[in-house]
C-alpha cells in the first residue's frame, strides 16, 4: 500500500484509476486492500476540496425548496416579491431578485442572503407602487377588468396585473409617480385620480375623432360660437360634435370615490387634446362653466410639459392658473360688459334672466347659474338651472 498525498492533476487521476479498481473488486474488512481504499477517498476529498469550487445553492431552487417545506402557494410569496405577475417572473427565471425582495425573503422566509444572491449585478427595484391603493372595485363594477369578477381580496391579489392590464401603454409606470397638477384645499384620493385619467385615456382613444387640433384655434370668438350652442334642448351633444370637428376629444367618466373631480384637460399619446368631465353636479350650468374651464386650460395650459390639468372647481383656494381659467369661461358664456349693465343682478327675476340669456344667445340656466354662484343664494331659479342628470341624459340620447 503507497498511498501519497496527491499533489497534481496526473497524482489524482492515477489515485482515482486505483481507487476505481479496488472498489470493483471484493475487499475483505480491514485488509490491506481496505485501508488503502479509505487512505485514497481522504486524499482524493482533500484534493477536490482544493481545487474544485463548491457547488453554490440555486437562488430559485432555494425558494422552491422553502415553499415546499412550508406547504406555501405563489400567492404567499406576494408580500415579498411585490405581485403575481413577479412571482411568476422570478420562479420562471425571467425577472432577477432585487435587493429589496432579497432582504424580504431572508427576514420572511429565513432563506441565507447569500444563497439568494447570485453571480450577477443585482438589479435594484423600481419605486414601489401600492397597487391595491387603485379603486379597484369600482373600475371593475365598470367593467374594465373585462370578465374578472373576482371578490376584493382576489381583486387586490391581481392589482398589479389588472392596472398594468388596464393602462394605456404609452403611459407606463412614470404616469403612477408624476406630480399631477390638481389643485385644491381638499385631500383627494390620488391612485383615484390616476384611475380616472387612465379611464379617460381610454375612452379617448375609443371616441375615433381624426381630425387634426391646431394649436391657436381656441380664440375668445371660439368660444363664444360654442357657448351659443347653450341655447339648444341638444346643447352638450352639440358641443361634443363641435370640438370633434376642430380635433378634440370630449369624453365623460364619472369621478371615483374621494376624487373631488369636475373635469380635467389632457393630452392623449398623439398630442391630441382630451377634454373629460365627471358631471359631478349633473347640471346645464355646470356643464357649460366646466366645458369653457377645460378649454381654457387647453387654449392656455396643456403642453407637453403640464399635460395635465384636473380640476375640483368647488375648491376654496386658487392659483393664477386656475382664476384665468374661470375668468376665460366666464367670458365666454357671458361677457365681462354685458354683465356689467344686466338688468337681472338688480331684480333676480326670472323673467329678466330669461330675456337677458336671449339676447346673449345662450340657455337660461347660464344666467340662473351665473347668479347663483355671485349671490350665493343656491337655492335661486332652481328651475332654470336644469333638473340633475340632465347632461347625461342629453348625452347618452
Amino acid at each position: 500500500m503507497d498511498v501519497k498525498i496527491i499533489k497534481t492533476q496526473a497524482d489524482y487521476e492515477s489515485a482515482m484509476a486505483r481507487l476505481s479498481e479496488l472498489m470493483s473488486g471484493e475487499l475483505v474488512p480491514n485488509s490491506p486492500q481496505e485501508n488503502e481504499l479509505e487512505l485514497l477517498a481522504l486524499v482524493i476529498e482533500n484534493f477536490e476540496r482544493q481545487t474544485v469550487p463548491p457547488v453554490k445553492p440555486d437562488p430559485i431552487e432555494s425558494i422552491l425548496f422553502r415553499m415546499d417545506q412550508m406547504d406555501l402557494a405563489r400567492k404567499d410569496l406576494v408580500p415579498y416579491l411585490g405581485s403575481l405577475s413577479k412571482v411568476s417572473e422570478v420562479l420562471a427565471r425571467k425577472r432577477p431578485l432585487s435587493l429589496p425582495m432579497i432582504r424580504r425573503l431572508h427576514h420572511g422566509l429565513g432563506i441565507p442572503a447569500d444563497v439568494l444572491i447570485e453571480d450577477v449585478a443585482v438589479v435594484e427595484e423600481e419605486p414601489t407602487i401600492d397597487y391595491t391603493r387603485f379603486p379597484l372595485k369600482e373600475m371593475r363594477d365598470r367593467g374594465y377588468f373585462g370578465e374578472f369578477q373576482g371578490n376584493l381580496q382576489k381583486l387586490k391579489d391581481y392589482a398589479e396585473d389588472l392596472i398594468k392590464g388596464f393602462m394605456p401603454k404609452h403611459m407606463g409606470p412614470a404616469f403612477l409617480r408624476a406630480p399631477l397638477s390638481q389643485r385644491g384645499d381638499r385631500e383627494p384620493d390620488e391612485m383615484a385620480i390616476r384611475a380616472w385619467c387612465m379611464c379617460v385615456l381610454r375612452k379617448a382613444k375609443e371616441a375615433g375623432v381624426t381630425r387634426e387640433y391646431k394649436s391657436g384655434v381656441i380664440t375668445p370668438a371660439w368660444m363664444r360660437e360654442l357657448a351659443k350652442l347653450s341655447a339648444f334642448s341638444n346643447g352638450p351633444q352639440l358641443a361634443k360634435e363641435y370640438l370633434a370637428r376642430h380635433g378634440i376629444v370630449f369624453v365623460v367618466e364619472r369621478h371615483f370615490n374621494r376624487t373631488f373631480l369636475d373635469g380635467a384637460a389632457m393630452l392623449d399619446h398623439t398630442g391630441r387634446p382630451v377634454v373629460a368631465l365627471t358631471l359631478r353636479h349633473d347640471r346645464l350650468d355646470n356643464f357649460w362653466f366646466a366645458l369653457m374651464h377645460e378649454l381654457a386650460h387647453v387654449a392656455h395650459d396643456l403642453t407637453a410639459e403640464a399635460p395635465f390639468f384636473i380640476d375640483d372647481l368647488d375648491r376654496a383656494d386658487q392659483d393664477a392658473i386656475e382664476k384665468r381659467a374661470d375668468q376665460t369661461a366666464q367670458e365666454a358664456l357671458i361677457p365681462a360688459k354685458s354683465w356689467e349693465d344686466a338688468q337681472v343682478r338688480e331684480t333676480l327675476t326670472t323673467e329678466d334672466a330669461i330675456a337677458f340669456a336671449n339676447e346673449l344667445g345662450v340657455h337660461p340656466a347660464v344666467v340662473a347659474g351665473r347668479l347663483r354662484f355671485e349671490t350665493k343664494n343656491f337655492k335661486l331659479m332652481n328651475h332654470l338651472i336644469g333638473k340633475t342628470g340632465q347632461v347625461s341624459e342629453l348625452l347618452s340620447a
